[in-house]
């Protein structure tokens, strides 16, 4: 199907502190043939984008409440990196918090799109497909 066909060879950077919905994720998107790096919290995150090559991420799934650093400061500090990729870079807020006031701050930190926990997946397969 086609959204088979978007996921296919797709590189995922996600931050999930959670290890069972991280499980999920990954068995999800590779059962899309895609791959996914996860990361356990947002600072991880930063420092993994700081140091991967241009185009290594399609996209970047940044769960919200982490331990450490959260999701929105993790994506304020991936947006202000000085890169020319950083701003075509999709990232998508994973988060239970799913109020209009969580929304904004998600758009406000940087974020593209939001999808409310627990993750419905096609839900995720169609907005990956909006911006791959």
């Amino acid at each position: 199907d086609d959204l088979a066909q978007v996921l296919s060879g797709k590189h995922f950077l996600a931050a999930e502190d959670n290890f069972l919905n991280a499980g999920i994720l990954t068995d999800l998107l590779e059962m899309e043939g895609a791959t996914v790096e996860i990361v356990e919290n947002g600072q991880l995150a930063v420092e993994r984008f700081e140091r991967c090559e241009p185009g290594e991420f399609d996209a970047i799934l940044m769960d919200v409440q982490m331990p450490v650093m959260n999701g929105y400061d993790s994506t304020r500090h991936i947006r202000a990196l000085e890169r020319p990729d950083i701003k075509s870079m999709p990232i998508i807020a994973m988060s239970a918090n799913a109020f209009a006031e969580d929304i904004k701050l998600c758009k406000e930190s940087g974020m593209n799109e939001h999808i409310a926990k627990p993750i419905d997946f096609g839900k995720v397969l169609e907005i990956l497909e909006k911006y791959l």
